[in-house]
């Protein structure tokens, strides 16, 4: 299976509704963009029409691949014309007020799924079956940690620590192995001079050159600088965490509701997510009506007291903590406007309109075919699990749960779904099972095995001494004839 081989194999459009109040101040656009994500969008628009980042709102947060259409309003006394080839502009309306979550009614997919064997074409109907009846947990997909995949880990975990420095290091200078961008040569400039904040380098975005502007003024407040940051980032980077919480504790949860073999575990950025094919139909209930909670310090008195599913839930959510090394009261970073807040997230997501199209020749894999899904999601849903859910068994065989769930980044990184391969590079025919590359944590892990590993043969041959007689030459191999 691979998705997004193409921008329009990806497309998604809001649906939205605001107020329509003419001279309200609030210029209300459809933005269409491309290989780009939100942020990135918002930043280039402040830039080029010189406007604050904080005059741009906006609904969601779009993924970076694909081609999506989402709403902003700018906030300025008149409309403005933008039209680039991966960022264009549409005039809707006026308001006055910014745009939030709270204006978007539902997303509207349609992903062209390729490189399909007929054997997999043929499980279709099955597996939609099963999402209608069961729906898709609501995880948060790969794209929601990003800071992972880079190899910053989850700042958030720095900023409950107290430690500033480390987390703005994380932020502004540990480039990625993957980004081969301005912004990967911008983070490599200042982990090399990381205190030298006079120091001359590549030209920063906006967010860095507030970082640095404090930091050229008071070289040691890096609280200071970080604060710098815009408010949505800044909340996103600890929603990031809250998003990891979230889906470690619902991995439990399913584990407490569900017996192991009814389960398949697909894996994402941060390891493997699990899913239920099967269940009877007062737990098939449960899961569709049944919210999991985003954790903060207020969840001390939110979650639900009783025995059964309530009970198991609680379990989940202490046992995710203790994991993590944290407490309820503990999710909170004294002294600074960042909080973590308690939210209910439904358990389960049904997609609505949910259909597959006829399968048709792939024409970028040769002899495999391809399947176009088209569904809604409401705002906040991964349209990219609906699809891995659907084909779970081209991601991940069927097998049972093993009793202790996997730990973050014990699987691959990311997906092999989201490394299409070039259009001109046609796949294996044989399709032979490939091992699975680690995540990040994982990388992290085997590296200082294999470091403590050849640090202690090298103490074994050191303590051992010389052999009697020398050391023994090897008998040259045979060369073959």
């Amino acid at each position: 299976m691979r998705l997004k081989v193409r921008p329009e194999d990806f497309t998604v459009r809001e649906s939205w509704r605001f107020d329509e109040v003419h001279g309200g101040g609030y210029q209300v656009y459809a933005m269409d963009k491309q290989k780009l994500t939100t942020f990135q969008a918002v930043e280039r628009l402040a830039t080029k029409l010189g406007v604050p980042r904080s005059a741009v709102s906006f609904c969601g947060l779009k993924d970076k691949q694909g081609r999506t259409e989402q709403l902003i309003a700018i906030h300025g006394p008149t409309a403005v014309s933008f039209q680039e080839p991966d960022l264009k502009l549409r005039l809707v309306g006026e308001t006055d007020h910014p745009l939030s979550a709270k204006n978007t009614t539902s997303n509207r997919f349609s992903v062209t799924v390729r490189d399909l064997l007929p054997a997999e074409v043929e499980r279709i109907p099955e597996s939609l079956a099963e999402v209608n009846r069961l729906g898709v947990v609501n995880y948060f997909d790969s794209q929601r940690f990003g800071h992972i995949k880079h190899g910053q880990g989850f700042i958030a975990k720095d900023l409950l620590k107290g430690e500033w420095e480390h987390a703005l290091h994380n932020l502004i200078a540990q480039p990625s192995d993957l980004d081969k961008t301005d912004d990967a040569k911008l983070k490599g400039f200042w982990k090399e001079h990381w205190g030298a904040w006079r120091s001359h380098g590549p030209k920063p975005d906006q967010r860095t050159f507030h970082i640095l502007r404090v930091l050229r003024e008071r070289p040691t407040d890096f609280k200071g600088a970080f604060l710098t940051i815009e408010p949505r980032y800044r909340a996103l980077i600890l929603f990031t965490y809250q998003s990891y919480l979230w889906n470690e504790g619902v991995k439990l949860f399913l584990l407490e509701l569900f017996p192991r073999k009814s389960l398949v575990q697909i894996p994402y950025q941060v390891g493997a997510l699990l899913f239920p094919r099967e269940a009877p139909a007062a737990l098939a209930r449960l899961l569709r009506e049944e919210n999991f909670p985003l954790l903060g310090p207020d969840s001390v008195e939110k979650l639900p007291a009783g025995s059964g599913p309530a009970a198991a839930l609680r379990k989940a959510v202490e046992e995710t903590l203790r994991r993590e090394k944290l407490t309820l009261p503990g999710l909170s970073i004294p002294n600074a406007p960042l909080f973590f807040k308690h939210e209910e997230r439904p358990l389960t997501v049904v997609p609505g309109k949910l259909s597959a199209g006829p399968a048709e020749p792939d024409e970028y894999f040769p002899g495999k075919l391809r399947v176009r899904l088209s569904f809604t999601l409401p705002s906040g849903s991964y349209a990219t699990l609906v699809v891995r859910r659907l084909f779970w068994f081209s991601e991940a065989r069927e097998r049972e749960v093993s009793p202790e769930p996997l730990k973050a980044g014990a699987l691959s990184s990311p997906s092999a779904a989201e490394r299409p391969r070039p259009p001109e590079q046609s796949p294996d025919p044989a399709r032979e099972p490939r091992p699975e590359p680690l995540g990040f944590l994982a990388r992290q892990r085997a590296r200082k095995a294999a470091k403590q590993a050849a640090q202690a043969r090298t103490g074994a041959h050191s303590s051992a001494g010389p052999r009697a007689g020398g050391p023994k030459r090897r008998a040259p191999r045979p060369r073959p004839t």
